[in-house]
């Protein structure tokens, strides 16, 4: 469903995007470009407008101004929206269900075939290391169990683009290890991730960046590119270096 041109060839493209709440200026004319089959990251403290942006590309939100394309369309797209799977910072999960529930609650949301959907939740579950829990309420897992429950339901439809917001939050090392693992695994398989974090440490993890503060895009690059950049070698050094630059700069030169 994808269009071609010269610039719908990413999967997701945003231009001028602006987005308030009220007083609260969330997003600032961001536009940024990105290309499938990559983990792109969007790095930068609370409140940099990270879910914000996150929010738009899933079509949980309208832009003010500006547009963002998914797959070629303009969002909010209900078609388009199918393609997309989005694991929300908070688990956005049924606690008094079974994990097998909740998996066909959103099989049956994302229109997953009837005759197919029996299998997938026993594939999705044991590449999540979840198949014994199936019929486990979600109220009795901890809070890793939740996390990889909720990527399996963000992942049961096979998503073109997926998105992750704060993914690891609150994850022990190893568990942390293991889904930057299985991000790696789903891009070399061709897919796209948009994974949103705080935290500078993964950053090296993706394949691309976007630094964003105050609701503002900082740069965008490889995380090599970034360091280069700014003369740093550590990449917190290179967001502190931007977000400075950013503020030290003219008003009409912030955007």
């Amino acid at each position: 469903m994808r269009q071609k041109g010269n610039k719908t060839d990413a999967i997701v493209q945003a231009d001028q995007v602006s987005r308030s709440f009220g007083s609260i200026v969330a997003l600032e004319h961001v536009s940024l470009s990105i290309p499938s089959g990559r983990i792109f990251g969007l790095l930068g403290p609370s409140g940099s407008g990270k879910t914000t942006l996150i929010r738009l590309a899933a079509g949980a939100l309208s832009p003010d101004s500006g547009t963002i394309r998914v797959l070629g369309q303009i969002m909010p797209n209900r078609e388009t929206t199918a393609h997309i799977g989005y694991m929300t910072q908070a688990a956005a999960l049924y606690p008094d269900l079974s994990l097998r529930e909740n998996l066909n609650f959103f099989g049956a949301l994302y229109d997953v075939p009837t005759g197919e959907l029996r299998a997938r939740i026993e594939e999705i579950t044991s590449e999540v290391g979840l198949f014994d829990r199936l019929d486990s309420q979600l109220q009795t897992f901890s809070g890793g169990m939740r996390q990889r429950a909720s990527l399996a339901c963000a992942l049961l439809h096979r998503p073109e683009l997926l998105i992750l917001d704060e993914p690891t939050v609150g994850l022990d090392p190893v568990l942390r290890r293991s889904f930057w693992q299985r991000f790696r695994e789903l891009a070399d398989q061709g897919r796209t991730l948009i994974v949103s974090s705080h935290i500078m440490d993964e950053a090296d993890r993706c394949d691309e960046l976007a630094f964003l503060r105050d609701g503002r895009l900082l740069a965008t690059g490889s995380p090599d590119a970034l360091r280069a950049q700014t003369g740093c070698q550590d990449l917190e050094d290179a967001f502190l270096a931007l977000a400075d630059a950013l503020t030290t700069a003219p008003s009409g030169e912030r955007r």
